[in-house]
């Protein structure tokens, strides 16, 4: 299922960079502005937003309505979007496998030191751009007005709530790790990951397919504990995956001092020694390899991973509570119970 829309959702990216020019005149506007965006749009991904906007709405409806993916695919330009801001947050010249917007942006401007704006400024006019094309390809779908007024808001709530988790996000690191609580680390999971992740995509193509409140509420549920579960197993790949699979050194999270529930469970269940390390570490005092190496040995010496595990596994068992009882087309429904499993492999 989740492969058969993804190919569709393809196609339909393919036939939209084809008509951004047309419907925005961005070539002529801008030639570098064009070319960028269109190259970081078609990018390989795993299009997860879009696919779970297309399984809410198929889910609860016998018909399928013109534009629907297209107004799906808003949900991958809010994506780029974020993408590009977030690769400058994090000073990253990488973004799936190729070189992020603002690097890419740095490389054309070249060498010319007369400019007073740099690759970083353009990347973040360039994200703009992105954002107003999402809320324009969302109209796409043909629906009721009042089913798409309130399926947008949820849209523009998405952006609103990732971007307050950012936010939040960068001041807890300024946070001392001992005064970090399990509660902070997941407001940060459910908004910069499950709401704009799972609850949104899910519960903006159940809107327009007109689903009732109760099931409303139930996928929004349903998706807030499945992104906690994510982000959780997502933590312990970034901590203890192979490079070769993830794309990026093991030790970068820690390196980082992000506040994971991982770190927070380590802190409080190792000796005062390794806790003054780990504080040590999380106020960037320490940045050896050796040292941070130490501290991946002291997340796993505390339990933190078993813990971690069986958190996933009981938000698992959850969320499936939450759509066990769902009216929803069998179809989709199970679907989303393999595409839960295969994501969290359990």
């Amino acid at each position: 299922m989740f492969l058969k829309i993804k190919k569709k959702l393809e196609k339909e990216l393919i036939a939209y960079t084809g008509s951004i020019n047309k419907l925005y005149a961005l070539n002529k506007l801008s030639p570098i502005l064009f070319k960028n965006i269109k190259e970081f749009i078609c990018r390989d991904g795993k299009r997860v937003r879009p696919i779970l906007f297309c399984i809410g709405y198929l889910g609860f409806s016998k018909k399928m309505p013109s534009g629907l993916y297209r107004s799906a695919l808003s949900l991958e330009l809010l994506h780029d979007f974020m993408l590009v801001h977030d690769d400058i947050i994090d000073k990253s010249d990488q973004r799936r496998g190729k070189p992020s917007m603002h690097t890419l942006l740095k490389n054309t401007l070249g060498k010319n030191k007369k400019i007073k704006f740099n690759g970083e400024d353009l990347a973040i006019v360039v994200g703009d751009v992105m954002y107003a094309m999402a809320l324009d390809a969302f109209l796409a779908i043909k629906e009721a007005p009042a089913r798409k007024e309130a399926a947008l808001r949820k849209l523009f709530l998405a952006a609103l709530y990732t971007g307050s988790g950012e936010f939040i996000e960068l001041l807890l690191g300024t946070k001392p790790i001992e005064k970090v609580t399990r509660r902070d680390i997941y407001k940060i999971y459910d908004y910069k990951t499950a709401n704009y992740t799972f609850s949104s995509p899910l519960t903006m193509g159940a809107i327009l397919a007109g689903a009732n409140g109760w099931q409303i509420k139930r996928l929004n549920d349903y998706g807030l504990l499945l992104g906690r579960a994510f982000q959780i197993k997502d933590d312990i790949i970034g901590t203890f995956g192979e490079v070769k699979d993830t794309g990026k050194s093991n030790l970068t999270d820690i390196q980082e001092a992000k506040r994971t529930l991982l770190i927070w469970y380590a802190y409080h269940h190792t000796s005062s020694q390794n806790r003054q390390i780990i504080k040590r570490i999380m106020e960037n005092k320490i940045t050896q390899k050796s040292q941070l190496l130490k501290m991946r040995k002291i997340i796993k010496a505390s339990g933190a991973i078993v813990y971690a595990q069986n958190q996933i596994q009981d938000l698992h068992r959850q969320a499936l509570i939450q759509i066990n009882s769902l009216g929803m087309d069998q179809r989709y429904k199970q679907a989303l119970d393999d595409f839960s499993r295969k994501i969290l492999k359990v």
